[in-house]
This record gives structure tokens, sequence and C-alpha cells, in this order.
């Protein structure tokens, strides 16, 4: 197992060497003065999920996500400017991909379709009768 300084932990079994992640500083985006004109503060996170190491469960389910930061070609893209530092940015943006890899190792549990009870339905439908003579209430009256 790789230690936490070379490697992004996943979970116990799972990591991600630093070496596999491409960490760019660049200019942060939006309103600013001097600063933000003329420091590199943002970081751009570039993650081949093809060339990585993690398990192909994990690869096969990260390319199946439907997510914007994820490319056509497998490549996760993460952008993070919301701090002033870089080195916030940088811990901000390898936390995305944690959580983002973590979220595909969930299982999602099959949901089992379930139909109203009969009381449920008759509630309803009463309900509606009794708003429809309601709002039939609030009509004119036409002699």
């Amino acid at each position: 197992m790789t230690t936490p300084e070379t490697a992004l932990v996943i979970s116990t079994r799972v990591s991600i060497p630093l070496a596999e992640i491409e960490l760019a500083p660049i200019r942060a985006s939006g309103p600013g003065g001097q600063h933000i004109n003329k420091v590199s503060t943002a970081i751009h996170l570039r993650f081949d999920i093809h060339a990585s190491s993690l398990p192909d469960y994990y690869k096969e389910r990260l390319l199946a996500l439907r997510d914007r930061r994820i490319t056509k070609e497998g490549t996760v893209v993460i952008k993070a400017q919301q701090a002033r530092s870089q080195e916030i940015n940088r811990n901000q943006a390898l936390e995305r991909l944690v959580e983002l890899v973590q979220s595909v190792a969930q299982v999602q549990k099959k949901r089992v379709p379930t139909k109203p009870s009969r009381s449920a339905r008759r509630k309803r439908t009463d309900d509606k009768t009794k708003r429809g003579r309601d709002k039939a209430l609030r009509r004119k009256i036409y002699e």
C-alpha cells in the first residue's frame, strides 16, 4: 500500500498514485484586482481513467457515469478556484476527485416498485372530489 504523501487514498484497499494525477496551476477567472491578474492560484486537475491503476470495476462505473467533469475520452477534469491560496485549491480539487471515485464505489440499492394501498387511492379520489366541489363554489352564479 502506498503512503498518503504519494497516493490519494480512496478506500482501505484502493488508492490513486499522485503520479497519475496531473495538477496544473492556472489563473482564476472572475472579478479581481491586480493580484488575481498576475497570480496562478486556481488548479486544473486532469485524471485519465483508462491509464489509471484503479480496479476495472471502478473504471467501468466511472466511464458509465453521466458527469460533465468526465470527457468523452475518459479524462476527469476538475477546476478548483474557490480559495485565494493555490494549496487550498489543490486540496479541494483532490477531495472532489476522491468524492467522485467514492460515489461509484457505492452500489445503489435496487428500487422495489410499490402500489398505493386501497385506502390511499380512496383518500386521493375523495380529496379530488372535495377540491372540485370547493372550486365549483367559487364560480359566479348565473341566473
